[in-house]
């Protein structure tokens, strides 16, 4: 098949872009809920009570995920790729926004944390139809046998949103007073997500519908149900899907999400510090991501997976007590490290997962497995994390629960297939035949 060089590098543009707004929007979340959320939605004489109930918020996000993939998924298969990641990208932008414009607790009542659940919750459903799409959109054009790069597109999205959420929350917090940063500066980060989406739509309004999904379209090859398709015909490959995730995804929200909450309640460290490790890790995997998407290539994607879930299972036992003294120095270490690794996992995953699926129900098959695993790993994650902590007051049993969740990955990886080479990227059945 020839490449459409120029449709290739736009669709790759508009994977990364669309990704990146809807982690700006998660990222942008996670950080206000590990610092102002419990005091503005839901204030408390507890601050355990306060954390907690915000990070239950930001479960929700998570919770909602599977609804996306289910509804967007579904019309991914059936009528294509394009047209259902312009609605995602939309109804990301616009719950984003309206958090920036919501009532507090002081000002509603309890009706404003109501409205911050059911924002979270549209965010969420966001999310969950973005990912497969936006994995389909870049792979789909390109080389089958370059999937693992081409792929990666939409795994850039996460560390970019992520630095970019956490750079403009960290220079407002600079520019401003605690008092005006809690009163109206946070804010600002999620205002600006308006940008973020009219350039996201400029890029994906323009693009073609991928050569995949047109061979299928005109071979009259589209399932009428691809939701009990995939689940009667390619169950295994869901279940692969969601456990490899799993690691990844708790990894990614103790280094992300709860490691603010950490050095600020037992290491007496500032949210600005971890903001600013945070971003430093995440500017390292911005180039990690295709990195690491490139090397599953050359090499058995699902080898290369293992040894990044081996050394997610040992390095919380490592940056735990090496963060003890409270060195900003050593936290920046410590976090990029754990990115790294994260990055090891994540920026092959994306062509792992897709590749489990027949094109014709990838989008519907790839989003299930994505969204069921957000449940079981991200969702809950800062919830037991905290709950932990609480409970032992030891840093231990955290890193026992990664370990945990790295077994439930390598599950994953025992029961996923490699794929046969593929004859032709636009061969609707035969193109991805697994052994």
């Amino acid at each position: 098949m020839t490449v459409d060089k120029r449709a290739l590098r736009r669709a790759y543009t508009a994977s990364l872009s669309g990704t990146a707004l809807e982690y700006y929007d998660f990222a942008a979340y996670s950080v206000a809920a590990a610092t102002v959320f419990g005091d503005l939605f839901f204030p408390s004489g507890d601050d355990l009570a306060g954390t907690m109930a915000a990070f239950s918020t930001y479960a929700i996000g998570y919770l909602a995920r599977p609804l996306g993939g289910f509804v967007f998924g579904r019309l991914g298969d059936v009528i294509g790729r394009k047209k259902v990641l312009v609605h995602t990208l939309l109804l990301a932008g616009i719950s984003t926004f309206l958090i920036g414009v919501l009532p507090t607790f002081s000002t509603l009542g309890a009706g404003a944390a109501v409205l911050l659940v059911l924002l979270r919750f549209a965010q969420g459903v966001a999310v969950g139809g973005e990912w497969g799409g936006a994995v389909l959109l870049s792979s789909e054009y390109g080389d089958p046998r370059r999937r693992g790069f081409w792929a990666s597109a939409a795994q850039i999205g996460p560390p970019a949103g992520t630095l970019l959420a956490n750079g403009v929350l960290a220079l407002l917090a600079w520019l401003l007073t605690d008092a005006a940063f809690d009163s109206w500066g946070w804010r600002v980060a999620f205002l600006l997500s308006a940008l973020l989406v009219a350039f996201g739509l400029w890029i994906r309004l323009r693009l073609e519908e991928t050569p995949v999904f047109k061979q299928i379209a005109q071979s009259k090859d589209r399932p009428t149900a691809p939701l009990s398709e995939v689940t009667r015909t390619e169950l295994r490959a869901v279940v692969a899907g969601l456990l490899v995730r799993v690691c990844p995804d708790v990894l990614y929200s103790l280094f992300t999400v709860f490691v603010l909450t950490y050095i600020v309640k037992e290491l007496d460290m500032s949210k600005a510090q971890g903001s600013l490790a945070i971003m430093i890790g995440s500017a390292v995997q911005l180039g990690l991501m295709p990195a690491f998407g490139a090397l599953s290539d050359r090499m058995n994607r699902r080898r290369l997976y293992l040894y990044g879930t081996i050394a997610a299972a040992i390095w919380p036992f490592v940056f735990f007590p090496m963060i003890a003294g409270g060195s900003f120095l050593v936290l920046v270490i410590g976090v990029v490290v754990a990115l790294v690794i994260h990055a090891m996992l994540y920026g092959p995953q994306a062509a792992l997962i897709t590749e489990q699926f027949s094109p014709r129900l990838r989008y519907t098959g790839s989003s299930l497995a994505y969204t069921l695993a957000g449940v079981i790993g991200g969702a809950p994650a800062p919830l037991i994390l905290a709950a932990l902590l609480n409970w032992t007051g030891s840093w231990l049993v955290l890193a026992v629960y990664v370990v945990l969740t790295a077994v439930l990955t390598m599950v994953g990886l025992w029961l996923a297939r490699d794929p046969v080479e593929e004859v032709a990227v636009t061969e609707p059945r035969s193109a991805e035949v697994l052994t």
